[in-house]
């Protein structure tokens, strides 16, 4: 049981400090089910509407902890030093329409490297094949080998992940297709008779399965959350029709006696105005569609009773663990 909760504090320490360490990075099997990882989660299988936090088995533990040996460190470091990196990668992928989120499958490709080179004769920091490189443009040869150069690289690649975009519609399905291929993708959904990369998932080879869960794991671990990248098709339009913007009339005194407080990651309604002492109704009147859009990764303003903001930043940390292993263990949805 201590070795369940420790595992409940790595969790917390990445949702909400955004810091990664060899005892932080855990969120790689938060999204696995079936084979090669049997009886990681607490049903059969990953239901599409839920969150992947609230459906991790304890007995995932083992592996996500050597996870964490593995890749901790490494990735901690990577926040440093890879953000003129990440800084570029942002600014091209935003001019294709792709999420700066994106990103992140360089991680997983290369780790960042402009010299990575393949097995199979992949290069760059994007891993590119040399005939996709010169299809698109660039030189690939024993003297250029422009697949190392980040700037034309990370064009060639958003290209690309735009085309997988434009065939699939579901991000998850462009990191997989990315790696095996987009025949592979659509040989697996055929067999699979589904779109869904979690009904699908069995169909594809395992390094991919594996290379679609590391790109999830590794977008947790930097952003804290998920995102709609991170989601498939159906539940990006789920989320998208739950999360609402409604518009909230506050009377003067409420104003005057209320404040916000950005937060993110998965704190519960219900543990939040518990321990704060606030009435639920009045927690949920102040804060529509809290615990949607924080379970799909938003960030999101909290409004709380002025007097207890102090309160609740000097507890985040706790209640957000309590938010969590109330979500692990079944107690809250």
């Amino acid at each position: 049981m201590n070795k369940f909760f420790l595992f409940i504090g790595f969790i917390l320490c990445m949702l909400i400090q955004f810091k990664v360490s060899a005892n932080t990075s855990l969120i790689d099997t938060l999204i696995d089910d079936k084979k090669p990882f049997a009886n990681l989660f607490l049903y059969n299988k990953v239901a599409s509407n839920k969150p992947y936090q609230a459906q991790i088995n304890p007995r995932a533990i083992p592996f996500v902890e050597e996870y964490v040996r593995k890749q901790g460190k490494s990735l901690e470091k990577m926040k440093v030093w890879g953000k003129p990196y990440f800084d570029l990668y942002d600014q091209i992928l935003v001019n294709y329409g792709i999420p700066k989120e994106m990103k992140y499958l360089s991680v997983i490709e290369s780790h960042l490297g402009a010299t990575v080179l393949s097995w199979a004769g992949a290069g760059g920091p994007w891993q590119l094949m040399p005939a996709v490189a010169k299809q698109y443009g660039l030189q690939v040869g024993p003297h250029v080998d422009q697949r190392t150069d980040y700037f034309k690289s990370t064009h060639v690649a958003a290209r690309i992940m735009k085309q997988l975009y434009t065939e699939f519609g579901d991000w998850l399905l462009v990191v997989a297709a990315y790696n095996c291929g987009n025949g592979c993708v659509r040989s697996a959904i055929r067999r699979a008779k589904n779109k869904d990369f979690w009904q699908l998932q069995n169909y594809l080879p395992e390094e991919t399965r594996n290379h679609v869960k590391k790109f999830i794991a590794t977008h947790l671990i930097f952003e804290g959350a998920g995102g709609f990248t991170t989601m498939t098709a159906a539940e990006v339009a789920q989320a998208k029709t739950q999360i609402k913007n409604t518009p909230l009339t506050l009377t003067a005194q409420e104003l005057a006696s209320s404040a916000l407080i950005e937060v993110s990651g998965r704190f519960n309604s219900l543990v939040v105005a518990n321990e704060l002492q606030m009435n639920i109704q009045q927690f949920n009147a102040w804060n529509p569609g809290f615990d949607k859009a924080l379970a799909a990764g938003e960030k999101y303003a909290m409004r709380i009773s002025k007097d207890k903001e102090a309160v609740f930043i000097a507890k985040k940390n706790q209640l957000l663990l309590a938010s969590v292993r109330a979500i692990i263990e079944g107690v809250i949805q």
